[in-house]
């Protein structure tokens, strides 16, 4: 286990570097220090886990996966705003408007009702649009784990949302 002091050194020795490729991959300084900062957060949570001496890769793999991820979350409520736009810019009848709020209501219903484990893994996988080996890797368990709840969690969707038609 490493100490503060050392952690400290590190920290010291490696934030600027880290930080500023972050601010290369997304071009905005305070998202580049606020991402550095979880780096070296999710460093110290996990420093039972690492070794000493590839600790310079282990930033960076940890400093792009992150870049990465947020730039999903970011086009996920992007190509939602873009959807919803466009939904509002077509002229809806007054029953597709109803049915589309049923529908939604309906969702919105059925994903309280489904069993915590499922809507987790579902949710993980369209809402944060991760793939089942990191869903697999944030919950600790099998990538098969995620597999079963996420086939679960759909045929209980499937069968919710037509039990109400």
């Amino acid at each position: 286990m490493i100490s503060k002091v050392e952690f400290k050194n590190l920290y010291d020795k490696y934030f600027d570097d880290i930080r500023t490729f972050i601010f290369y991959r997304c071009g905005n300084t305070d998202m580049s220090s606020n991402m550095a900062q979880d780096v070296f957060m999710k460093l110290w949570e996990k420093r039972a886990q690492w070794s000493d001496h590839n600790i310079k890769s282990l930033l960076y793999k940890m400093a792009n996966d992150m870049v990465v991820s947020n730039f999903r979350k970011i086009k996920s409520h992007v190509d939602f705003l873009q959807s919803m736009a466009f939904r509002d810019s077509e002229t809806a009848s007054p029953e597709e408007e109803l049915y589309f709020e049923e529908l939604a209501a309906t969702y919105a219903q059925a994903l309280e009702k489904m069993p915590e484990k499922q809507r987790t893994v579902f949710l993980m996988s369209r809402n944060d649009e991760l793939k089942y080996h990191e869903i697999a890797k944030c919950l600790n368990i099998s990538v098969k784990a995620v597999e079963k709840r996420m086939s679960a969690a759909l045929q209980f969707l499937r069968a919710e949302l037509l039990s109400c038609n």
